[in-house]
């Protein structure tokens, strides 16, 4: 064989190498590696050994005064009453000032509450609702000055908006509904942040 001829014989023989090498490989089942990586991305089941839960993410909780409700500020809770049920829903706190460059200890807090979908004529008062400090300080809320104020009881068929005001030290806190009683029916979980 010639100079020549072996030098050609070389280069095709590194060309076939390479070649083999930016092919995909078999994942072991007939797959390409891409679906194979796809496949390895999963966990597979559960253990049988873990218990199962009936809880779905994001769904509406149910709150009563017998088993109260505790979610986050955005989410809404179907809050069962002696005289019927109301789809309960809370957001904020909105606080003034945010971005600042110096942070005060306590801010001004604004939520927003939303009850609609009554199955019966319940009553609406805005002294049922507090708010709870990350300290155990308990806040009581007054309507916000430009609210709608709320009718003294909801209908069904009709929504209720309205928004409370209280001033509270930044940090975690809850805001809590007793809805005419004297036990907590629901909770939602907040953030105070004024940065």
């Amino acid at each position: 064989m010639t100079g020549r001829a072996r030098g050609a014989a070389i280069v095709a023989l590194g060309a076939v190498l390479l070649a083999g090498c930016s092919s995909p490989h078999p994942a072991g089942d007939g797959t390409s590696s891409a679906r194979g990586s796809a496949a390895a991305d999963t966990y597979g089941a559960l253990p049988s050994f873990l218990p199962t839960t009936t809880d779905v993410p994001d769904s509406v909780l149910t709150g009563s005064a017998g088993r109260p409700a505790l979610t986050t500020e955005g989410d809404s809770v179907d809050v069962r009453l002696a005289g019927g049920t109301v789809r309960a829903m809370v957001s904020g706190p909105v606080v003034p000032g945010e971005g600042l460059p110096e942070q005060t200890e306590s801010t001004t807090c604004t939520w927003t509450v939303s009850l609609s979908r009554a199955t019966a004529t319940l009553p609406i008062r805005v002294t049922d609702f507090t708010t709870l400090d990350h300290l155990g300080g308990v806040y009581a809320t007054r309507l916000a000055p430009g609210s709608a104020t709320p009718p003294a009881q909801l209908r069904p068929g009709k929504t209720v908006t309205f928004s409370l005001r209280t001033v509270m030290p930044t940090g975690e806190g809850l805001l809590r509904w007793t809805a005419g009683g004297r036990r907590i029916v629901a909770s939602w979980d907040f953030e105070v942040e004024n940065d």
